[in-house]
């Protein structure tokens, strides 16, 4: 098996960037004195968290109660579920917690604190939860001067217990350069910082105080009063990173290969068997300075075309055109071609896959399972 032989659309992760991704995150951390508490919504696979881990146990961060089933089943056991726990989940919640994973939840209402307390209550299971802070009007939480915060840790109480803040710097994808996101982190930092004073002059004490957003984790220079950093694309970064000048196009080590099918002579297109089926309908980067279209084109062996994007997709069929509109010479890509396409954004063209071919040095070196969805794993009626 190899690049030229196996089927297309296929999703490769480039082992050596891949790498080295993780590693200055985790050096980054560890240099400003802040644990590492990696998103593993990006990868969903316990042998992509192995790399983004400080241990195989975690700590790690999971968006869904299947991700959460899963990398426990694979011996992860400090988890944070960042999503705001929900009624319909309760049970699940508390089946891990029975299980024996130290899984915590995050709310940002009463309404929820008071009812997940009387659930924990009654199951008689204990569970941490934290507090999930509005830092930039992203989307949910409290507000740093909200009289709500100490409102919802008091109604905190019981088996569910006050555990500590959260927040995610969502605005920072908004940011482009060193400074703009370096401002966006220190807001991020003195947001949190902030509650946790609020909190303890109440009474609550934050054992958690928890950050997080690749933009602001890549250009941080003090996390001081933070514990912990959560981050995820980072490990493999996209375009929309790079547009953000977050990271560069060759340190992207997510890409799709897609094989040419045939051509619009008159046109001047490219048509490939990559649709948005496998590359996602993300288009993230038509908001910034440089719309990439559906991604970067490059050739099998990663080398980027500069001029060639992913100009307008069917659900099987890529079209890959000149940004100039000039026209493509066929004879430039036959049909047979095989060519990479980089991700607008990688979590969502990962998500239209059941696995990675790690790529090393040019070759197939290994095939990483990864799972999605929401639901638990076996279903019947």
């Amino acid at each position: 098996m190899d690049l030229n032989t196996i089927q297309t659309p296929a999703l490769l992760l480039d082992l050596n960037k891949f790498t080295a991704n993780c590693e200055f995150m985790k050096d980054k951390c560890s240099r400003l004195g802040v644990q590492l508490r990696p998103h593993l919504k990006t990868g969903k696979s316990i042998n992509f968290a192995k790399a983004q881990m400080t241990s195989a146990s975690g700590p790690a961060t999971v968006s869904t109660l299947a991700e959460a089933e899963y990398f426990f089943a694979h011996g992860v056991n400090d988890l944070i579920y960042a999503v705001g726990i929900s009624l319909g989940k309760f049970d699940r919640v508390l089946a891990l917690r029975s299980a024996g994973c130290d899984v915590k939840v995050i709310l940002d209402n009463v309404e929820t604190a008071v009812m997940f307390s009387q659930y924990c209550d009654q199951k008689k299971v204990p569970c941490p939860v934290l507090i999930e802070i509005d830092c930039d009007g992203h989307r949910s939480g409290v507000k740093p001067d909200s009289d709500d915060l100490i409102g919802i840790a008091s109604a905190i109480k019981g088996e569910a217990y006050f555990a500590g803040i959260l927040t995610h710097a969502g605005d920072s994808y908004k940011c482009v350069g060193e400074e703009a996101c370096q401002k966006a982190q220190e807001n991020e930092r003195d947001s949190l910082v902030r509650c946790a004073d609020r909190l303890k002059k109440a009474g609550f004490e934050c054992r958690i105080i928890s950050a997080g957003s690749t933009p602001t984790a890549v250009f941080a220079k003090s996390w001081e009063g933070v514990t912990e950093v959560r981050c995820g694309v980072y490990c493999l970064f996209d375009l929309v990173m790079a547009g953000l000048g977050v990271c560069t196009k060759e340190q992207i080590a997510l890409s799709l290969l897609v094989e040419v099918i045939g051509h619009q002579k008159e046109k001047g297109w490219v048509i490939t068997d990559g649709g948005w089926m496998s590359m996602s309908r993300d288009r993230g980067t038509s908001a910034q300075a440089v719309d990439q279209g559906y991604g970067v084109v490059c050739d099998i062996s990663g080398k980027i075309y500069d001029d060639l994007i992913v100009g307008s997709a069917n659900q099987e069929h890529g079209i890959i055109v000149r940004r100039d509109g000039s026209l493509i010479d066929p004879k430039d890509f036959p049909v047979g071609t095989r060519l990479r396409i980089l991700p607008n954004h990688a979590c969502a063209m990962a998500a239209q896959h059941p696995q990675y071919f790690v790529v090393k040095d040019g070759k197939i070196d290994a095939i990483w399972n990864r799972i999605y969805g929401w639901q638990p794993k076996e279903l019947s009626l």
